[in-house]
């Protein structure tokens, strides 16, 4: 099903509407991520650990694990949640301002906990309530209160739990996720390629390096031929249609998936779906 989405970003903070029945989201995030669900449901799936959100609730994710979320209609209505993000700029300025001389802090053991489905207390209700009339206002919220909120919602994490403090504040290189896995797992999102570097845990240019050492091909090029391969094989053993396919397969457009599928295989998908051979 084709997402029906609106979102509106104000500088790391998400305002997310979804009017279908359901979507699933990219399972990597590169932020650490603060969600709160206004309406509808929210499932974040981490391995075994399955953590749903109801509406008024809200739940802390780690950067650069892997997760799948969906976002569902529920009996509330349609999806609409906020998700606040924290970028490793913002961490260290806030860090550096407020909390380098308390070495109070520096003892916390860290947990290898990703997913923290959090309390409902009156700070978190304050912070979300507050940026809810941005879904409808149209007006963008200043700068300075982007910022404003962001540090409100680093403190309310602290206060509610401190062993946020070594996740939020770890400053060291990430941990670098295998690129091919990562890849196989992901080909079919709408991802560019400096997204993809910062999701498997690298800058654009160390990705580039790295990824020249796995495939002669450009990374570009290497996802239309890992999508094109997928929709081969899809073709092959099913009736779906080729106007289904090319989505679900990670193409936006017909016209580019039609071109590049028959400049691989010398035949359009349409008459290999229509023939169920190689035959053109």
């Amino acid at each position: 099903m084709k997402e029906n989405l609106e979102v509106l970003n104000y500088s790391g903070i998400f305002l997310s509407c979804f009017s279908n029945n359901h979507t699933s989201c990219v399972p990597t995030l590169k932020d650490h991520t603060l969600i709160y669900l206004c309406s509808g449901e929210h499932t974040i799936v981490e391995n075994n650990q399955k953590i749903i959100l109801k509406p008024g609730e809200s739940a802390f994710v780690r950067k650069n694990h892997r997760l799948t979320m969906f976002k569902n209609y529920g009996e509330n209505g349609q999806y609409k949640g906020i998700s606040i993000t924290f970028q490793r700029k913002f961490l260290r300025e806030f860090f550096n301002a407020q909390l380098k001389h308390n070495k109070s802090q520096e003892s916390i053991t860290p947990t290898h906990q990703n997913v923290f489905k959090l309390n409902n207390t009156p700070d978190l209700k304050s912070l979300f309530e507050s940026l809810t009339p941005y879904f409808d206002s149209g007006v963008e919220p200043t700068k300075d209160l982007i910022q404003l909120k962001l540090q409100e919602g680093i403190h309310i994490l602290l206060k509610t739990n401190m062993n946020f403090y070594p996740i939020l504040f770890d400053f060291t290189e990430p941990w670098k996720i295998d690129i091919l896995e990562f890849l196989n797992e992901n080909y079919t999102y709408d991802l560019s390629i400096s997204e993809i570097a910062s999701y498997t845990g690298r800058s654009l240019a160390t990705f580039k390096r790295d990824f020249s050492k796995i495939s002669h091909l450009p990374p570009q090029k290497w996802l239309i031929n890992k999508r094109l391969e997928a929709a081969y094989e899809t073709l092959k053993s099913s009736k779906i249609m080729v106007n289904d396919l090319y989505t679900e397969v990670g193409f936006k457009n017909l016209s580019h998936f039609q071109t590049a599928f028959k400049k691989k295989y010398g035949f359009t998908p349409a008459s290999f779906h229509k023939s169920g051979s190689m035959k053109g």
